[in-house]
């Protein structure tokens, strides 16, 4: 499914190493992903997640904080992906949580899918190339996608930046791609202990050229963090890590347990 991102060749994998026919080479690393993104396109030395960002993200998404969300997208794959040898992409995958669990649903329902992730930190891929060995991970861009045109089933989006001018190339046509968003009240109370005047999420509905609405999937639930591992990885894995004044940390630090609710909205297009 990758494409050399010198050349736009298709991508040739063995053990060691990926390759295309103008003999472009790309390692493996010990874990299995693939570095796939050109110097030319890095904007800093080690973009995207930090590798303590990415372990924080790794141990409460192991933790099963947000299982309602995989599951949802789970379902929403298997609602719209053919029935047999679906190719599905995770744009903006991370650590490898909801890209593992759609695998794992498309296969035990005996669809052969192909399944790759994408993500513009190393460190993240790391810990998603341990969590599921059927996906092909690559360090790559959402705006240079290193996937061929008309080539995707199933595009996931969870939290990650909008390439749709990519989106548009790489989806087949009708393929449709699942854009998560967190909901107006995502993590209200988690917000109240960082802010004196926390805000809700503004919820939108913007149609995009190329693409159709199916639906919007609303999910919405309460979790309980147990422990300052818990709520410290959340905050360390949300926007509010980079802005929240220290007397909001330290208010954090002081709290024993915290229920807060989750809630995210599934946006469902359609190529046109």
């Amino acid at each position: 499914m990758l494409l050399c991102p010198v050349c736009n060749q298709p991508l040739v994998r063995d053990a060691k190493r990926y390759s295309c026919k103008n003999n472009h080479s790309f390692d493996r690393s010990k874990e299995g992903y693939v570095h796939l993104l050109t110097s030319n396109r890095m904007h800093s030395k080690a973009p995207g997640d930090d590798k303590g960002m990415a372990a924080a993200r790794n141990r409460f998404l192991s933790g099963e904080y947000y299982r309602v969300l995989r599951e949802r997208l789970e379902a929403l794959a298997l609602r719209y992906t053919p029935e047999q040898s679906p190719v599905v992409l995770d744009s903006g995958c991370g650590e490898g949580y909801y890209t593992a669990g759609v695998t794992r649903a498309l296969t035990e329902a005996g669809r052969s899918p192909s399944v790759t992730g994408i993500d513009i930190s190393k460190f993240s891929l790391r810990w998603a190339a341990k969590r599921s060995k059927e996906v092909e991970f690559a360090v790559a861009s959402a705006y240079h996608l290193p996937v061929a045109d008309n080539s995707v089933d199933l595009l996931v989006n969870c939290f990650s930046p909008l390439g749709l001018e990519e989106f548009r190339r790489v989806l087949k046509p009708g393929g449709v791609f699942l854009y998560v968003v967190p909901a107006p009240r995502h993590l209200w109370q988690l917000k109240e202990v960082l802010y004196e005047r926390p805000y809700e999420n503004t919820e939108e509905q913007t149609e995009y050229d190329g693409f159709r609405y199916e639906e919007i999937s609303r999910v919405r639930e309460v979790i309980h963090l147990p422990d300052s591992q818990a709520m410290l990885d959340l905050f360390q894995m949300t926007p509010y890590y980079w802005r929240t004044p220290k007397s909001g940390l330290e208010r954090l630090k002081s709290r024993k347990t915290l229920d807060t609710e989750i809630a995210f909205d599934i946006h469902v297009f359609r190529k046109s």
